[in-house]
């Protein structure tokens, strides 16, 4: 039997650089105290790995001020941080049409509660934000808006830099779930106000990290209150970074391995990393590209996707139908239904040992944009440890399985 292929990515990266391990492995063999709960020998260890992950994430981002970082278990967390913590009553919200549950539910629940106002600005059929809508949608009390700065369903980058022109002084929060560690971020250069991040992704952690950068003079309330191991004889939370967001034990162990994992990025470089990843996923929509049968979703553009990509095995277009056989985002009304995508993931898996997600990928908003509501896409996502040849087998079985 053949070694598994691993294209979730997009959900959890795997393998990890070994160091990560390693560096897991030290902390509670050798460390395993609690940072900031004591003055002794383990603590002071303890405290120094945790922030100099903090140093390495902020070197990473180009943040200039590493105690702006606070940590949280995931990027859930820490989005919800910012839409409990700094929106007020009667604020409008602007997202858009390709956001992941973990930001659109948060906000809908604050919307049918009558917290807050909530505009969705769409975006095309390859999932690119209309800068004009967003830019029609500010109202007079927008206070936030909340963008996704790459899709989870089909890979699509948003210029950053473009939104916050159009935005100016409004916060603009960014959800770097798919980007974090494989695309270059600037908080600076990008006008970032909110940068949420995981650790289990393209940052190549552990699961249970991820966490929030502040900028400078904004400020919002903690999701949760108590102890923070410091000015510990005042009943009131600490009104300081990253203290004020970091109540009660955080996944120290697991904090130490994002570490790791930050630092083999920085030693790989952040530019290296993107260009391996641009060139799997070029020869990917290469040699599906004109697979008749295969809809591709999405920019089909390397440089301007990460290395996420979904697709449908959709019946053959009739004979008189022109110019759209396997090219992407065209989910014409005359398609006939073709193999379900439970059906080609299971035969990728099964078959030809290929791991990939299907379904929705609690991103519903997206693939209504995208065409591909309510039954989603197969999707295959590629990370730093995946290699052309494996890319190269990939294609093969989708080419089989679209000829069956």
């Amino acid at each position: 039997m053949t070694e598994l292929i691993y294209l979730d990515n997009a959900a959890t990266s795997f393998h990890k650089p070994k160091q990560v391990t390693e560096a897991m492995i030290h902390f509670m063999t050798e460390v395993g105290a609690n940072p900031g709960r004591g003055g002794h020998e383990l603590a002071v260890q303890a405290q120094e790995i945790v922030q100099r992950t903090r140093e390495s994430l902020a070197c990473l981002f180009n943040i200039s001020s590493p105690e702006r970082i606070s940590f949280a278990l995931n990027i859930t967390e820490a989005l919800n941080t910012v839409f409990h913590g700094f929106l007020n009553q009667g604020d409008h919200v602007i997202t858009t049409g390709m956001e992941h549950n973990s930001v659109i539910r948060p906000l809908k629940y604050l919307e049918e509660i009558g917290f807050i106002t909530l505009s969705i600005a769409p975006c095309d059929f390859k999932g690119i934000l209309d800068i004009d809508a967003l830019a029609a949608s500010i109202q007079t009390n927008t206070a936030l808006v909340a963008l996704n700065h790459a899709s989870n369903v089909c890979g699509t980058l948003q210029d950053v830099t473009a939104v916050k022109n159009t935005i100016g002084d409004i916060p603009l929060l960014v959800d770097t779930a798919q980007t974090a560690g494989c695309y270059p971020i600037d908080v600076e250069a990008m006008g970032i106000d909110f940068l949420a991040f995981t650790g289990h992704k393209s940052l190549m952690g552990p699961q249970g990290t991820g966490g929030l950068y502040v900028r400078d003079a904004l400020t919002l309330r903690p999701l949760k209150r108590g102890g923070t191991g410091s000015v510990s004889e005042q009943l009131a939370q600490p009104d300081f970074f990253p203290d004020l967001l970091e109540s009660g034990t955080q996944n120290n162990v697991g904090i130490a391995g994002l570490g790791a994992a930050v630092d083999f990025i920085l030693e790989t470089g952040i530019d290296t990393i993107n260009d391996h990843k641009n060139k799997l996923s070029a020869a990917f929509i290469k040699a599906i590209f004109s697979t008749p049968g295969v809809t591709i979703y999405g920019p089909l553009k390397a440089d301007q996707q990460v290395s996420t990509i979904s697709i449908t095995f959709d019946s053959i277009l009739p004979e008189d139908a022109e110019g759209s056989t396997g090219c992407g985002a065209i989910n014409l009304e005359w398609f006939e239904d073709g193999l379900s995508v439970g059906e080609a993931g299971q035969r990728l898996n099964s078959n030809h040992n290929i791991l990939v997600r299907v379904g929705l990928h609690c991103a519903p908003l997206a693939h209504q944009t995208l065409g591909t509501y309510p039954t989603g896409t197969v999707r295959i996502s590629m990370g730093y440890f995946n290699t052309l040849s494996e890319i190269e087998i990939a294609a093969k079985a989708i080419n089989k399985i679209a000829a069956t």
